[in-house]
C-alpha cells in the first residue's frame, strides 16, 4: 500500500468517543403538550406500534418456512427490492466496486452487484431461522477451526469476524466446543427489531457487552479475566466504510483500532475468522492463524502499525469475496492530502 508516511501516536489519538444513548418512551403528558411533543408520542406510541407489529409478523411467519425455502424467498427479495427501492445504496455499490475494482468490466461488476443484493437478501430473511443451525451442522464445513480453538485455550482471546456470507452463524460454531463470547452490541432501532436482535443472538451463545464507550471497561475485564471477546473489524457508518482501509492510512474511526488497542491492553491474541455461502443455506467457515502483536517500545508506539497489521489480514479476504461482502453499498471515503 502506497503511503508518505504514517500518522504517529499524537495524530491517531484524535478521536470523539461514541456513548450509545437508548431512546426514552415519550411520556403520557406529551400527547398533551407542544407540537413537537405530540409528533413524538405518536410516532413512538402509534406510528412504531404499527411498525413493530410487522416486524414480529415477519419474523415470526418466516419462521413457518424450511431453512432453503427462508433463505432462497430472501435472495428473491434482494434482487427485487435493493435496485428498486434502495437506489442511494445501489448507486454507492456501483462507486465502490469502480474504487476496489477498476480492471473489471462494468457488466463483472454488475454480476457482482446483483450477488450482493441477493446475498443481502438472503442475510435478512435467515435471521428467523438461523438457531436452526445448531440442529443442523452439517450445514457448516469447518476449515482449521482448531486454530480458534487452540488460541482460546491459551488465554485471552479476540475473535475478529467478517460480514461475509451469514456471520450470524459464529455463535453456532463456537457452541460446540462450549465457547460463549462477549460482544459490545448495539441494538438496532425500533422496539421488535431490539427485541429479536437480542433474542435471536442470546439463543446462538452469545453474551452482551455495553456499546461504545460504556463497553471498555467490561471488554478489558473479560479478556483480563481469561475470557473471549466478539467483534467485527469491517464496518460500514453512516453510509461510509470505516474498515478495510482500502489504501488509507490508518484511522481510530472504527474496530481495527479497537481491536489492536485492547490486545495491547490485555495481551490477548486475535483470532480472525470468516464464513462464506456455498449454496443456499450452506457456508464454509475459514479460520485464520491468530495474530500475535510484536512488542512495542512503549505503550501506544506502534499502533499505526499494529492497524496496518490486522488490515493486511481482512482486506484480502474482503476484496476476494466483495459479492458477499455486507457493506458494499457503503462509500469509500476519498482521504484528503494533509498540508
Amino acid at each position: 500500500m502506497a503511503r508518505d508516511r504514517l500518522p504517529d501516536s499524537a495524530e491517531l489519538a484524535k478521536r470523539k468517543a461514541w456513548k450509545f444513548m437508548a431512546p426514552e418512551a415519550p411520556p403520557l403528558s406529551h400527547l398533551f403538550g407542544n407540537g413537537d411533543q405530540r409528533r413524538q408520542f405518536r410516532r413512538y406510541w402509534v406510528t412504531g406500534t404499527l411498525v413493530n407489529a410487522l416486524d414480529l409478523a415477519v419474523h415470526f411467519g418466516l419462521k413457518l418456512f424450511t431453512m432453503d425455502a427462508c433463505s432462497n424467498f430472501g435472495a428473491r427479495i434482494g434482487t427485487f427490492s435493493i435496485p428498486r427501492y434502495h437506489r442511494v445504496a445501489a448507486r454507492r455499490g456501483r462507486d465502490t466496486l469502480a474504487r476496489l475494482v477498476p480492471e473489471k468490466s462494468q457488466e463483472e461488476r454488475e454480476a457482482i452487484l446483483r450477488k450482493n443484493w441477493e446475498a443481502q437478501g438472503r442475510i435478512m430473511t435467515e435471521f428467523s431461522v438461523v438457531n436452526r443451525l445448531l440442529g443442523d451442522l452439517d450445514r457448516i464445513t469447518l476449515h482449521n477451526f482448531e486454530r480458534l480453538v487452540d488460541s482460546v485455550r491459551q488465554g485471552p482471546t479476540i475473535i475478529v469476524g467478517m460480514h461475509l456470507g451469514n456471520w450470524e452463524i459464529g455463535p453456532t460454531i463456537l457452541h460446540a466446543e462450549g465457547i460463549r463470547p462477549y460482544a459490545n452490541y448495539t441494538p438496532p432501532k425500533g422496539r421488535a427489531k431490539a427485541w429479536i436482535s437480542a433474542r435471536v443472538r442470546q439463543k446462538g451463545g452469545l453474551n452482551f457487552l455495553p456499546p461504545g464507550t460504556q463497553g471498555v471497561r467490561p471488554s478489558v475485564k473479560v479478556l483480563k479475566e481469561g475470557g473471549v471477546i466478539s467483534m467485527f473489524c469491517d464496518e460500514g457508518v453512516s453510509g461510509k466504510i470505516r474498515g478495510p482501509l482500502f489504501g488509507r492510512k490508518p484511522h481510530l474511526e472504527g474496530n481495527l483500532a479497537v481491536a489492536v488497542r485492547l490486545a495491547r491492553m490485555t495481551g490477548a491474541r486475535i483470532a480472525p475468522w470468516y464464513n462464506i455461502r456455498t449454496e443456499g443455506f450452506r457456508f464454509d467457515a475459514f479460520f485464520l492463524p491468530a495474530v500475535v502483536l510484536p512488542p512495542e517500545d512503549k505503550p501506544g508506539a506502534r499502533l499505526a502499525e499494529d492497524i496496518l497489521l490486522l488490515n493486511s489480514v481482512i482486506e484480502p479476504v474482503i476484496l476476494e469475496h466483495l459479492d458477499q461482502w455486507y457493506f458494499l453499498d457503503n462509500s469509500l471515503p476519498v482521504e484528503q492530502p494533509r498540508s
